[in-house]
């Protein structure tokens, strides 16, 4: 029986012997096959076939591939057991080697670094996850291999060798693919923001605080092992790549408001005041620096800082072209000063310096509107698009309004000088542009209206008239001397072409069809009277009115006297070409310059 037993003990060794072999040649066939896929790219299919064969047969030839008597294996199989073993810095000094050795090393050296660049990034992808069990020695044998690539790297740059060869070399862009593993992982983990409403503040706070709560803590749990793995830069700055390009997107939406831009600044501020550690804050340590996360939430702070002025310029100009409509009625200023202010006091409630730059937006938005209403205003004149006499009344009061919110916004901002007199220029022209162009067409239609007016029974003054009484009426700026002047100028045009409209008529009427103008000047000027008094209020007084004293000189017959009669009213209105309409000589023109 022992002796059986001694039989049995070399047979079973040889068969676990056998067993294990396999098992390895199993392993390394895998590997091989990995390798062989990245050998084969851009390669006819036979030739990826028969190099495939080539190179799986000279890794599985474990018995005849010894290099010497010490029973060696091929620098190709240890390579791959280093990297199924996690051992990557061993990997790349023996592919290095293996590179640099001639026979085909070139070649076989690519496919090996794609393999091992495969496996770290698939130890890479466990670590992110969770899973794999222990990864930290693996882990930090990819931190120990990138070292390696900047190192040797800087040797060939510091050699006689082409610079071309670096460029092309496959552990150069490692770096780079690690942070697009690390970037693609720490995206997906972001919670995507998808609100019904393009305003919805709610959800957007919601949006944020699972950013705060979940998403990054846990990024924070997982740099630990990065830390230890000497990888903790390269994660830090990926997780700050990932944040950033999120809040970018967020911010970047043409939907998003002020209110939600201002949201996300708060947000970014109050992550970077926060005392709590999280992977953009680094904790202090001898190898990193602790100001790495404070100067990418800078970065992030100050990009939506941009877009959040950006929106406050785009809101504040959209919200004045709305309220200085030309074709609308004007609103008031206080709705006005609502615009520019109510930005600035948001933001204050954030922060001064912040407040402070809105507010500039604000005043920089208020000045380009200014410009672009005045180029409006005189395409308006220019092609007297509207109807003339209402739409100019517009914009004279929006003048107004917008004279008088400047003139409180330089005591509520910060107002510069440089921008008070481009302010003040603006309106200014407006006024007088548009003024000359409104009294222009009262003086026009009131003509045009007269020509007839005493000949037919519907001239279209009395409509006219009313139309001027309903415009000033609505004017809601009345207590300006803009309003009272304007108002006073269109009285004396009415007036003036009013009698110059009569005394024409007047030279060749007959005395039956005087008496019917006589009973319709009584008409209009009753009804002038009314109109300036409801216009004008008390100020009306002040007016000069010749009608009356014109109905007493068309009812005289004698010519001396009416003659006579015409000295004051010459007096009192110069431009009345009075003589040449009533046929008088020189002698009652001389009188009259007396």
């Amino acid at each position: 029986m022992a002796g059986e037993n001694a039989r049995m003990v070399p047979r079973d060794t040889h068969e676990e012997r056998k067993k294990q072999e396999a098992k390895r040649k199993g392993k390394l066939k895998t590997v091989a096959g990995k390798m062989l896929k990245a050998v084969a790219g851009g390669k006819e299919a036979a030739e990826e076939k028969a190099g495939g064969e080539d190179v799986t047969g000279k890794l599985l030839k474990t018995g005849t591939s010894r290099k010497d008597v010490e029973g060696e294996m091929p620098a190709e199989e240890t390579i791959c057991e280093f990297i199924e073993q996690g051992k990557f810095f061993e990997a790349c000094d023996h592919i290095y080697d293996l590179e640099h050795s001639g026979n085909d090393g070139v070649g076989k050296s690519e496919s090996l670094y794609t393999l091992l660049a495969e496996r770290m990034w698939t130890v890479v992808g466990e670590a992110l996850s969770g899973s794999g069990g222990m990864f930290l020695e693996p882990l930090q044998s990819v931190g120990e291999s990138l070292r390696w690539e900047k190192q040797k790297e800087a040797e060939w740059l510091g050699s006689s060798q082409e610079t071309d060869s670096v460029s092309t070399w496959s552990p150069n862009f490692w770096r780079k693919d690690l942070e697009e593993k690390l970037i693609q992982y720490m995206t997906a983990q972001i919670p995507p923001f998808g609100s019904s409403s393009s305003t919805d503040e709610t959800a957007l706070k919601q949006h944020l605080n699972h950013l705060e709560t979940t998403f990054l803590p846990s990024l924070e749990h997982r740099s630990g092992v990065f830390k230890e793995a000497g990888l903790f830069a390269t994660y830090a700055r990926c997780c700050h790549a990932s944040l950033s390009s999120h809040l970018s997107t967020l911010t970047g939406s043409n939907h998003f408001s002020f209110r939600q831009c201002l949201l996300i600044y708060e947000w970014g501020l109050k992550m970077y005041r926060s005392s709590s550690e999280t992977c953009l804050r680094s904790r202090q340590s001898p190898q990193h620096s602790p100001s790495l996360g404070v100067q990418h939430l800078v970065w992030v702070a100050l990009k939506t800082e941009e877009k959040l002025l950006a929106v406050t310029r785009n809101e504040v100009g959209k919200a004045l072209k709305e309220a200085f409509d030309i074709g609308k009625p004007p609103c008031a200023d206080a709705a006005v000063i609502q615009i520019l202010v109510e930005k600035t006091e948001a933001a204050g409630h954030v922060s001064e310096s912040l407040s402070e730059k809105v507010e500039a937006a604000c005043l920089e938005e208020c000045l380009s509107f200014l410009e672009s209403y005045e180029n409006e205003v005189r395409s308006f004149i220019q092609l007297d698009c509207y109807p003339g006499i209402c739409s100019s009344l517009r914009i004279l009061e929006n003048c107004c309004i917008l004279r008088t919110v400047w003139h409180k916004l330089t005591y509520i901002c910060s107002v510069s000088t440089g921008q008070d007199v481009k302010v003040n220029g603006f309106l200014d022209r407006m006024e007088d542009e548009i003024t000359e162009h409104f009294l222009q067409t009262v003086t026009s239609k009131v003509k045009g209206t007269l020509k007839e007016h005493f000949k037919k029974c519907d001239s279209g003054f009395d409509h006219i008239l009313e139309s001027l009484k309903q415009s000033f009426l609505a004017f809601g700026k009345k207590k300006t001397d803009t309003y009272e002047a304007l108002v006073k100028a269109v009285n004396t045009i009415i007036i003036t072409e009013y009698v110059q409209a009569l005394l024409t008529t007047s030279r060749t009427s007959s005395s039956v069809q005087r008496r019917g103008i006589i009973s319709k000047i009584e008409e209009d000027h009753s009804m002038l009277q009314t109109i300036f008094k409801e216009c004008l209020g008390p100020t009306a007084g002040s007016l000069k009115d010749p009608i009356k004293a014109f109905l007493e000189l068309i009812q005289t017959s004698d010519a001396e006297g009416m003659k006579i009669a015409l000295l004051p009213i010459l007096k009192e209105f110069p431009d009345l070409r009075l003589s040449r309409c009533l046929g008088c000589g020189p002698e009652l023109a001389a009188r009259t310059r007396r």
